[in-house]
């Protein structure tokens, strides 16, 4: 790599810092540009001004067309983060007047797999995970909270374990979270029982936690005042998953699932939870309709009283054939 790319990319990184992204976030992009410049090395352009939209096209070609020796090529999301890498990139140099005219501009990312969640909840299952936490302890109702805040705004790992005391609104009962994914802002609804625990471990627990480091901001910490991981969270959530009995496996993320399943079954407006969720395009949220749909089929196979109607030995079937005929004699 050129002693320019090599500049370019470390202002880029610290660009990135100011804008408040995530230390993977930023690590992911490095490494995924890396990859572009060893392919303007192999062009033999050394200035970025010269590169072109078509030279930024061509590398999209070849990184969609790579096969590794196992014969298996690039996935639609490893694709997706190597153009989104060349778009910030190019903004950047674009913003701060390295570049007179954006050659990435109109690349796109490749239409992603909608896949539907493996796991959500059930009401039912997710008041016993709820439950768990011993509510005679700190711990517990740290716990407890953590779990309630999850299930009422469906945020992810990362928004968790970076939301910091002056993110909740409980008056108004209201969650902020700041710098969510790809450096999104949002406000979220607080449901009443998550605002009720919120309240008891602010002004319980937590202080009492955080004695010995009164400077913290985050909203989370464990006994010795310190910031809770998102590996401990992901440990507590499967722990009492485990010991409420429920033989999926659960993580902070089927929460997130569950939340969006359950407004979209109970008449929620699509474009609501989209901006709850804080999802890019509407086309990703829209998969929870299908969720629910499989829900409330799923539902009916086993409460209406006609499926529950025993099975008989002769099933009753419409002659198509008669049917037809009397048509012809009406």
């Amino acid at each position: 790599m050129s002693d320019e790319f090599n500049d370019l990319l470390f202002g880029f990184r610290e660009h990135l810092k100011v804008k408040s992204y995530s230390p993977m976030s930023i690590a992911s992009y490095s490494g995924h540009l890396k990859g572009l410049f060893d392919y303007l090395r192999e062009k033999e352009i050394a200035d970025i001004k010269r590169v072109t939209r078509d030279n930024l096209k061509d590398y999209q070609l070849k990184i969609t067309e790579h096969r590794e020796e196992s014969g298996k090529g690039y996935t639609i999301a490893t694709i997706s983060i190597k153009i989104r890498a060349i778009k910030r990139f190019f903004e950047y140099l674009e913003e701060t007047n390295q570049i007179l005219v954006n050659p990435a501009e109109y690349l796109k990312e490749p239409e992603k797999e909608t896949r539907l969640p493996r796991v959500v909840l059930t009401e039912d299952e997710a008041r016993k995970i709820l439950d768990q936490p011993n509510l005679s302890s700190m711990t517990g109702i740290r716990d407890r909270t953590i779990l309630e805040v999850f299930y009422s705004t469906g945020i992810r790992l990362e928004e968790m374990v970076n939301l910091t005391i002056f993110d909740c609104d409980l008056q108004g009962g209201m969650l902020r979270v700041n710098k969510g994914k790809f450096a999104k802002d949002r406000v979220i609804p607080l449901g009443r029982h998550a605002v009720r625990f919120l309240k008891e471990y602010i002004t319980h627990v937590r202080p009492h936690h955080t004695r010995e480091n009164k400077a913290i901001r985050n909203l989370f910490v464990n006994q010795s005042g310190k910031s809770l991981s998102k590996i401990v969270i992901e440990i507590m959530v499967r722990n009492y998953a485990r010991k409420a009995g429920i033989p999926k496996k659960v993580t902070p993320h089927v929460f997130r699932h569950t939340f969006a399943t359950q407004l979209v079954k109970n008449g929620a407006d699509i474009t609501a939870i989209q901006k709850m969720l804080g999802h890019s395009s509407l086309k990703i949220t829209h998969i929870y309709t299908k969720v629910a749909g499989m829900e409330v089929k799923e539902t009916h196979s086993v409460h209406h009283p006609r499926e529950k109607d025993k099975p008989i030995k002769e099933e009753i079937t419409p002659d198509i054939q008669s049917i037809k005929g009397s048509y012809l004699h009406d």
